[in-house]
């Protein structure tokens, strides 16, 4: 992790499940000079302190919505981590002024004390629901990943270089549908929405490495896209609650019957890798040879959960949440 060493690293949003686990990361490279966990809930940030108890780690209280708490905060930072976001769709389409304060003008409170602090790199955590939105979430993360790839735009003679990351459904994560199968199991009916849906998966030590590997690759202007397992939520559901009845319930609103991650309208700008894609902006010089590196994709080329090559079976899947302590 030579990305990490002697760097002093911010992380907005520390305190979730994304943070804590980058946290812990980043902490196990003995080179590293600081990681500061900002973030708005002081219960939150305790309870990590005592989790953690290291002396590169420090804590401070603030909301990416507030500018000039932020701006001090990332003084003499060399990276930002932005992984801080309102996440919840139904409580974003209830409070959509909320979630437009946090993920779009949060972001750009996160631009501009970048640029004002001249901070190396920022990588913004993204979602699939961001391509082709359905939802308020997923278009206020939209709109943050725009913000955050056309902030290379207005650098200038700045040296900060910003990119993004967009990703799938994490297991075990707060809020993910693998605990809420679980406890719904105790009612005796496992709520489906469609037999038909798909969804990426991937584990969320899988997400920390695969921000670091964008940190040491990115040259700003990209959206970086893993390449990971598709698994159908009815067989999600087979796996963590074998036995149990599936009640079917229809598409929720604001809900996908398939995720997708990289639209045909993004394959003119599209880049295949090893093991991701790198959407680049079109208003962005490449500033390293992908061609040499990587091959275009098609036009019309769609990253979905239900077009995806790789799929995970009953067994492979039941083998990673037995391996993450998900399931026994």
């Amino acid at each position: 992790m030579t990305i990490v060493s002697g760097k002093r690293i911010l992380v907005t949003g520390g305190t979730g499940s994304f943070g804590k686990a980058f946290v812990r990361r980043v902490l196990d490279d003995n080179e590293i000079s600081e990681v500061v966990v900002y973030s708005r809930d002081e219960l939150k940030q305790f309870e990590m302190a005592e989790l953690f108890k290291d002396e590169k780690l420090t804590f401070v209280l603030g909301d990416v919505r507030d500018y000039e708490r932020l701006r001090k905060a990332s003084v003499g930072i060399d990276i930002i981590v932005h992984a801080a976001a309102m996440k919840q769709i139904p409580s974003s389409e209830r409070n959509p002024i909320e979630a437009i304060k946090t993920n779009v003008l949060g972001a750009n409170n996160i631009l501009s004390v970048a640029q004002e602090n001249d901070i190396s790199k920022v990588i913004a955590l993204s979602t699939d629901k961001a391509a082709n939105p359905a939802n308020l979430y997923g278009a206020t993360k939209l709109c943050s990943d725009k913000l955050i790839v056309n902030g290379n735009n207005a650098n200038g003679n700045r040296k900060t270089k910003l990119s993004v990351v967009r990703y799938g459904n994490v297991l075990g994560s707060r809020g993910s549908v693998i605990p809420y199968f679980l406890e719904r199991a105790k009612s005796g009916k496992i709520p489906i929405t469609d037999v038909r849906m798909t969804r990426f998966w991937l584990t969320i030590n899988d997400g920390v490495q695969f921000v670091l590997s964008s940190l040491q690759r990115m040259q700003g202007g990209e959206i970086f896209v893993p390449k990971i397992p598709s698994f159908k939520i009815i067989d999600v559901a087979e796996v963590v609650c074998p036995g149990i009845p599936i009640e079917i319930i229809g598409i929720r609103p604001g809900e996908k019957l398939h995720e997708v991650m990289i639209t045909e309208d993004d394959s003119h700008h599209t880049f295949e890798f090893e093991n991701h894609f790198a959407i680049v902006s079109p208003e962005l010089p490449i500033r390293v040879n992908f061609d040499q590196t990587s091959s275009k994709v098609n036009e019309g080329f769609r990253y979905s959960s239900d077009l995806n090559p790789f799929w995970h079976t009953h067994e492979s899947f039941r083998e990673l949440l037995v391996k993450h302590k998900l399931i026994i």
